[in-house]
């Protein structure tokens, strides 16, 4: 073990050994005595570590300097009555994993914090997390299988004076690595629940109203290229939204907008000219009762990248290649989660969409300053003892989802655009898919999935235009409550890019705590030899108590991971995983 890792351990032994040596004396008197507060202290560890290896049969995997990386975390909080302070370790070494920020290195402090709340007040010091409506323009959050940690360093203060309304005032500076961006970032949120007042409770309705403001200021001394900006140095975005139910009928709706801001161009610069407003519309209804849901999403973006730094920084990684901050989601101020379903076969998670809340204008060809767009969601039950369900019913889901680029004139030279608010121009992607879940017996479960994808490589990042229909089967046999095998077969053809794939998995799960896993997906169909591979994995978990540990082993496809419609691009790499979490 390296000598980096002994503070690391060491914090988190004494932190055990705080919390489980207390052993007070019993007696009779004590007995009659309450109890004394001494609070509570809790927290956790999390370690993911890589050891990346040669692999003759994929000629693209990247094989770093230093092959074991590992992403560590301990966190710890002490709570006292009305009070909780808390810090987060971390340590990335001798490396983070493979494209991670490279802002992530060495062993240091990445969250601290106090926090006080009472009945009306909340008040918080350090590092916190906070989103503002549906996060368009503020969501400082955390999700480390991303590497995203946007937390805002400062002060927020929170007053609720009754369960009807809630004001929330902040200000920070956003976390970048174990630093801090430029921007200087100034917020406020008002919440009222307006169904007490209005009697709708009665009426089985309820209705909110929310307002949110976020400002931020960067300093143009930052920027030497710039002289006479069209824009100015604080940026304010603001967001009205509300949400309304009736019964089983929900709705809600946001429109966020963003004064003038500088855009970047190709090089990663700003400019005095080429600047523009922000504009988004989200609308969301739907309908659900047992047995039948609808949900209805759409939504037009413009031009609503938020930065807390205008520029992003730069890096050259171990092999030359250059990237910058936002490859890695860093400096984001805002949250545009890609509005499509979210697939659970591995095919199906070849081509994804992310969200396009940027302008970018790459070349004359390829313009965009947005999004628009929407996707249904269906799903319906057959009941038991009807044709379709059986004796213990059918379950049906349908999804439907279409994204283009916003239409109207674009201008590469010198760069504008002048889009319309209605209508759509050219078509980024679309995925159409049933499926279908049947329960035969208290053994046999039975699940299929049909999957039909448009993904234009050539608008988004650059590549093919991919066309490609997907299936899926899958099956899950329950030995008893605990002990399970379940399999799953995948076919994908394809017209683009690699062309063909076929896969497969099977898991057994022993008990509760222990299940282990194999699976491979195989692009078959592709013109170039060296594509022409299997992606195996063999792995599998076990927990006891609050641990967990799991062990991967196999190889990476290059290409896109997503949580919840968030991305990050992960290189083809091959090679040995172990994860490890607890609890205390």
């Amino acid at each position: 073990m390296r000598n980096y890792y002994y503070p690391f351990l060491s914090f988190f032994l004494l932190f055990n050994s705080l919390s489980f040596s207390q052993n007070p004396q019993q007696s009779q008197n004590d007995e009659l005595e309450e109890k004394k507060d001494y609070g509570r202290f809790y927290g956790g560890v999390e370690s993911n570590l890589q050891y990346y290896l040669e692999d003759s049969g994929l000629e693209s995997a990247i094989v770093p300097e230093n092959p074991l990386r590992s992403n560590n975390y301990l966190y710890a909080n002490y709570t006292y009555k009305n009070w909780t302070a808390g810090v987060q370790v971390e340590s990335y070494e001798k490396n983070a994993l493979l494209n991670y920020n490279p802002k992530f290195n060495g062993t240091d402090l990445g969250i601290f914090y106090v926090d006080y709340k009472g009945e009306k007040w909340n008040i918080t010091l350090g590092h916190f997390y906070e989103q503002f409506g549906n996060g368009m323009i503020l969501r400082a959050w955390e999700d480390r299988a991303l590497g995203i940690n946007s937390a805002l360093r400062g002060g927020r203060v929170r007053f609720t004076p009754n369960y009807n309304m809630e004001f929330t005032a902040l200000y920070g500076r956003q976390r970048s690595g174990f630093g801090v961006t430029s921007g200087d970032l100034f917020g406020f949120n008002a919440d009222f629940f307006l169904s007490e007042y209005l009697n709708l409770y009665e009426k089985n309705q309820d209705l909110s109203v929310g307002f949110s403001y976020l400002g931020r200021y960067e300093s143009f001394d930052n920027y030497s290229q710039l002289q006479s900006p069209d824009y100015n140095e604080l940026t304010n975005a603001f967001s009205l939204r509300a949400d309304y139910m009736w019964k089983s009928f929900y709705a809600n709706v946001e429109a966020n907008y963003k004064t003038k801001d500088g855009i970047i161009n190709v090089q990663n610069l700003l400019s005095d000219t080429f600047a523009e407003p922000g504009n988004a519309v989200t609308f969301n209804f739907g309908y659900s009762q047992s047995g039948l849901g609808v949900d209805v999403s759409l939504r037009r973006m413009q031009n609503m990248g938020f930065f807390s730094q205008r520029e992003p920084s730069t890096f050259t990684n171990f092999e030359g290649d250059q990237s910058t901050s936002f490859d890695y989601l860093d400096t984001f101020i805002n949250f545009t989660p890609a509005l499509t379903k979210q697939h659970h076969s591995l095919l199906a998670n070849i081509y994804v969409f992310q969200a396009q809340q940027n302008t970018s204008f790459e070349d004359t060809q390829i313009m965009r300053a947005g999004e628009t767009g929407g996707q249904i969601d269906f799903f319906y039950k057959f009941k038991k003892g009807t044709f379709f369900g059986g004796k213990h019913g059918t379950h049906v889901f349908l999804n439907y989802s279409n994204w283009f680029n916003l239409p109207g004139k674009y201008t590469f030279n010198p760069p504008s655009y002048d889009v319309d608010f209605f209508g759509r121009g050219n078509k980024y992607f679309s995925d159409y898919s049933i499926e279908i879940k049947k329960k035969l017996n208290n053994s046999w479960h039975l699940g299929f999935n049909y999957i039909n994808q448009y993904y234009d490589q050539r608008l988004l990042g650059g590549g093919d235009l991919v066309r490609a229909d997907i299936i899926t089967a899958e099956a899950t046999y329950n030995f008893n409550n605990k002990r399970s095998l379940r399999l799953e077969l995948e076919k994908m053809w394809a017209v683009g890019d690699r062309e063909d794939w076929f896969g497969g998995s099977i898991e057994y799960n022993f008990n509760e705590n222990l299940s282990i896993y194999f699976w491979d997906i195989w692009n078959y169909g592709s013109e170039k030899a060296e594509e022409r591979v299997h992606y195996v994995n063999v792995g599998g978990a076990y927990r006891i108590g609050a641990y967990r540990v799991a062990l991967n082993y196999g190889r990476q496809r290059g290409g896109l991971v997503c949580v919840g419609g968030v991305c990050r691009f992960v290189p083809e790499s091959s090679g040995l995983t172990i994860n490890f979490n607890t609890s205390f």
